[in-house]
């Protein structure tokens, strides 16, 4: 794959789950309504104001994106140095 560079093999693999959670997301929202299982429930609502709700999903999607994505391209570089120190030593 991205030989002697594992954060790009990082990013890689992180594009990969992204596009994976996107289209089952797509898929979700397509068939949800069919397949809605949470609306036969009778969850409390939250008492809180639907724009201060979309503003702090937001927030936490951004964050969880770039930690995620930090996370696969240090994971990445890490295992590659591991990979080829036992590579290279053998």
């Amino acid at each position: 794959m991205s030989r002697f560079d594992g954060a790009r093999q990082g990013v890689g693999a992180w594009l990969f789950g992204l596009v994976v959670t996107l289209l089952l997301a797509a898929a979700g929202a397509i068939f949800g309504s069919e397949y809605n299982v949470l609306a036969q429930l009778n969850l409390p609502r939250i008492p809180v104001d639907e724009g201060s709700l979309a503003t702090g999903g937001l927030v936490a999607l951004a964050a969880i994106l770039i930690g995620t994505l930090l996370a696969a391209s240090v994971g990445g570089k890490a295992g590659h140095k591991k990979i080829d120190r036992v590579v290279l030593d053998a």
